[in-house]
């Protein structure tokens, strides 16, 4: 798992946004997952990189990221991971997951704002597909 990288403060504010700051996972052959922290006026606080997972799988670290949102006091989180398979299509894991953390992130003030499924230069973005 990488360390917490802190930013130079920029905002966040559209899925494009967020596919920017995490394009080059696409281009993994592991799953992997990214975090971006952000501030209440959606500035970058921080960024998690390198959730390592399997070739098809990865676990959602859902008590690291809420410590680390807790940490930086953030209002917000937006996450993005890979599928090096090459479908960008959210999976029923995908789909559970990403509710229990943004359960949990509701519970200690923390907004999910988007989480990005990236496979290659394709994405999809679960709140431009209204799953969440």
């Amino acid at each position: 798992m990488a360390a917490m990288q802190s930013t130079g403060m920029r905002a966040i504010e559209r899925p494009d946004d967020l596919y920017a700051l995490f394009a080059g996972i696409g281009r993994a052959r592991r799953e992997m997952l990214a975090v971006a922290y952000l501030a209440a006026d959606t500035q970058l606080a921080g960024v998690r990189l390198g959730y390592s997972g399997h070739h098809a799988a990865i676990t959602l670290p859902v008590r690291r990221i809420i410590a680390d949102a807790l940490a930086l006091d953030c209002a917000a989180i937006m996450l993005a991971h890979n599928h090096p398979g090459g479908d960008a299509t959210p999976s029923t894991v995908d789909l559970d997951t990403t509710a229990c953390l943004a359960a949990i992130a509701r519970q200690v003030g923390v907004r999910l704002v988007d989480h990005l499924v990236i496979a290659g230069t394709r994405w999809s973005s679960f709140r431009a597909c209204g799953l969440l």
